[in-house]
Order: structure tokens, then C-alpha cells, then sequence
């Protein structure tokens, strides 16, 4: 599959997009920006932002918006937004995203789609109205999260996952190509639905911030008003594959035994007025609405040790997006999951933290005092992450990897190649120039 010169044209369907700070949005407005960078027209169809707070963001309550984003075309379209993005709630959401794409989307007629998964449902709504335009134009599928195994290992209702597992599978083995971030996702679509290994590409996700200055701990740390306790902090999405009800039970168990131990929940998601709700009495928990990068990046380096959680259960559905913006912190993670799953084996892969079993709140407890206690150990483990981050998960080597393949060169790299002559010429002036020099 290529894209031939005269049609370099892109569109990104996805139902996140920046400004959302958190999640899929920033790699999908990184990705757009990227191949604009390197030549290509590049339309993105989303949603108004709603992410992670499930709820529009002030100032986009529009039917239909588009918008210049340095370059790149950006469609977005209204849809239903749940309260409670869970079961049935979930799926209509989806789905009138995909009709909102399928009838007046503005995809255009480009040179190729990216469909980018999650939204499952939505996704294969727009591929189905892609193929009845033009079935000849490549179709990549970006998956973020395998559904699928999401809904097993959430103990969703057998027809539900069964009819999920069919909608995921017809999907990704119709698609041109499917670009998944990690070998085991790889693994997953080959084994669970039969799809072609030689169609499955590994794009590593990246960290979205920017590269900057170190960071001064302690003027960082006095901005928050953390005091000698040892800061846990968990960033991101306080949904229900977090599990982060465990985690207010593990600072209640903390608080009873005076471990000096601040649990911070910085973010926003469909579970937060929950947990904010069981945290009543706990002096040891705070929550932290979003942050700006900036303001972000420095309550990260601000933190002891940083907070991967995930519910009992949950093994190879998702690597979480945090953990790119972690290694980049250079602060020590401590993962609180399945032993044996995926962001346990992305954790020791880079050296960058300890992994202890999730629903133990003790193991949890013992983790973060100990990562908080042992100040070489932390620094050991923040710059490993930090080295990971940097050789494993830069941004240029990933939309790289990604214009390959769609078979887009970079114009930025090749420019002074396509001003050279054909073969032959170049050869042939020399000679005349030889000549005329002879004759004179």
C-alpha cells in the first residue's frame, strides 16, 4: 500500500482530539501534526471535547465546527455525550459519533483513513461508509484498546462481549492495515481474531509533552503544599478499569496506621464523584483537578513515586497512556496490577518501577513507602524510565513509523533528493562542461 504524490491527502476519524489533555487525544493531534509536517493534507474528524470529564467543554456546544489547527483541517461534530460512560450509554455514544461521520463527517475523498480505536463501534461505522464510497482506498485501523479483551477482563455480559469480539474482529481483519502500540496487542489480533500477522504494525506510543528544563523538586513540591510525606500520585482517567476504589481503601488502611503517606488523584473521569465520596474522612487523599503541561509536568516531578493502577482482573486490554508521560517525569512508578500483564511487562521492560499485585492494599502500602523511603532507589529507577522514554518512545521515531506505513515520504528529509537531476544527466552535463573546457 502507498500514496502516490498527487494524493497525499489523510483523514483521521477518532472521537478524541485536543484540547484534550489526557488519553488518546494528544497522540491523535501529534500524529495529525506530524504528517502534515512532512507534506501530506491531513483532515481530522472528531468530537467536541468531553474527555475525560464526559461532559463538552465550554465554548464547543456546536451541531458542526471546523477549525484550522496549524495546518491540519479539523471536523468536529457533536454527539451524545453519557453521564455514565458505561454499557448501553457507551455504545449509543458511539454510534452517534458514526452516524455524525457517516453523514456529514467531512472525511472527504483522501488518500487514506486512520480509524482510531477506541471508538470501536464508531470506527466501524465510518469503515462501512468508506468501503461503499470506495472500497480501493486504504482503510488503517489505530488500536489504543482491544475491546475485547477490555470486556472480558471487566467481567462484561457473555452475549455483550461476544457480540463486541464479532464488531472488533470483522474490523480488523477488513482494514488495509492495523497499527497496535505494543508487541502483546500484536500478539492479541493475531490469536483472538485470525488477522493476517504481516497486516499487524507495532507503533509505540510516545510522551505528548515537550522537552524542557529540569525541574527543581522542592520549589515544585512547596507549590502543592506537600510537606515531608510521601507523595503517591496517579494521573489520568479515574474510570472503572483504574479501579481506583482500591486505592481509597488503601489509604484508609494507611490512615489508620499513621503511615505518613499522601495519596493524590490528579485528573477527572466518570468514577470521580465516587471515589471523592468514599475518600470522606480521609485526611491522607487528595484530588487535583486537570493541569495544564506545564503545571502537570511539575506536580509529576513533584511526587516521590507515580501511581499505575488497574481494577483486579484487568491484564491485556490497554498499556495506559500514562505511562509515556511518567518515564518522561524521571520519577519511579509503582504499578499496582496483574503480575503477569502488559503494564507490568512495559514497567520492567524500562527499569522504571516496582509491580506489586493489585487488590492488596497492604503490597500497595509497602510499595509506595518503600519507593518513598529509599531516595537512591527512586533516582535509579526515574532516570531508567527517563533513558526508556527517550530511546523506546520519541514522538519523531513513532510518526515515522506510522507515515511508513502509509507510504508517505518526508518531504523535509527528501527535498534536496528530489531537486537532483534523473540518473544520467547529472553525468552528461559534466561531460559537455569537460568538453567545452577543452575546446576554449
Amino acid at each position: 500500500m502507498s500514496i502516490t504524490a498527487e494524493d497525499r491527502s489523510i483523514a483521521i476519524v477518532g472521537i478524541n482530539y485536543p484540547p484534550e489533555r489526557t488519553g488518546i487525544a494528544p497522540y491523535m493531534g501529534a500524529l495529525a501534526h506530524g504528517l502534515a509536517a512532512r507534506g501530506c493534507g491531513v483532515r481530522v474528524v472528531t468530537a467536541q471535547p468531553h474527555y475525560p470529564e464526559w461532559r463538552i467543554h465550554e465554548g464547543y456546544h456546536h451541531w458542526s465546527q471546523n477549525e484550522d489547527d496549524s495546518g491540519v483541517e479539523v471536523h468536529r461534530r457533536l454527539h451524545m455525550v453519557p453521564k455514565k460512560p458505561q454499557g448501553l450509554p457507551r455504545l449509543i455514544s458511539e454510534l452517534s459519533f458514526g452516524a455524525r461521520v457517516s453523514l456529514d463527517g467531512g472525511m472527504g475523498h483522501p488518500g487514506a483513513i486512520v480509524l482510531v480505536s477506541p471508538a470501536l463501534f464508531s470506527s466501524a461505522v465510518a469503515n462501512l461508509r468508506a468501503r461503499l464510497r470506495d472500497r480501493s482506498t486504504p482503510v488503517i485501523i489505530w488500536v489504543q484498546d482491544l475491546y475485547g479483551r477490555g470486556m472480558a477482563e471487566t467481567g462484561g455480559d457473555g452475549l455483550v462481549t461476544k457480540v463486541v469480539r464479532r464488531v472488533e474482529g470483522h474490523l480488523l481483519r477488513r482494514a488495509t492495515r492495523v497499527v497496535v502500540i505494543h508487541e502483546r496487542f500484536k500478539r492479541a489480533v493475531v490469536e483472538d481474531y485470525g488477522v493476517d500477522p504481516e497486516n499487524v504494525v507495532v507503533v509505540r506510543n510516545w510522551t505528548h509533552l515537550p522537552a524542557h528544563a529540569p525541574i527543581e523538586r522542592l520549589a515544585a513540591r512547596l507549590e502543592r503544599g506537600w510537606g515531608d510525606e510521601t507523595v503517591l500520585l496517579h494521573a489520568g482517567n479515574m474510570g472503572v478499569k483504574q479501579g481506583l476504589d482500591h486505592v481509597i481503601a488503601a489509604a484508609r488502611v494507611a490512615q489508620d496506621r499513621g503511615a505518613n503517606l499522601r495519596f493524590v488523584l490528579l485528573g477527572d473521569g466518570g468514577e470521580r464523584a465516587k471515589l471523592e465520596e468514599l475518600a470522606v474522612g480521609l485526611d491522607n487523599v487528595q484530588f487535583l483537578d486537570p493541569l495544564d503541561d506545564e503545571a502537570f509536568r511539575r506536580a509529576l516531578s513533584a511526587a516521590d513515586a507515580l501511581l499505575v493502577h488497574e481494577a483486579p482482573g484487568i491484564s491485556e486490554m490497554a498499556v495506559p497512556s500514562k505511562l509515556t508521560s511518567y518515564f518522561d517525569a524521571g520519577r519511579p512508578v509503582l504499578a499496582v496490577t496483574d503480575l503477569l500483564g502488559i503494564t507490568a511487562e512495559e514497567v520492567r521492560a524500562a527499569g522504571a518501577g516496582i509491580v506489586v499485585r493489585s487488590g492488596d492494599p497492604d503490597a500497595l502500602i509497602a510499595g509506595a513507602l518503600r519507593l518513598g523511603g529509599d531516595a537512591a532507589l527512586a533516582e535509579r529507577l526515574g532516570a531508567s524510565g527517563r533513558a526508556y522514554r527517550e530511546c523506546v518512545l520519541s514522538e519523531r521515531a513513532a510518526v515515522d513509523a506510522f507515515a511508513q506505513v502509509l507510504g508517505v515520504k518526508d518531504r523535509r528529509k527528501t527535498r534536496s533528493e528530489d531537486s537532483r537531476p534523473p540518473a544520467g544527466v547529472a553525468e552528461r552535463r559534466a561531460e559537455r562542461r569537460e568538453a567545452a573546457a577543452q575546446a576554449a
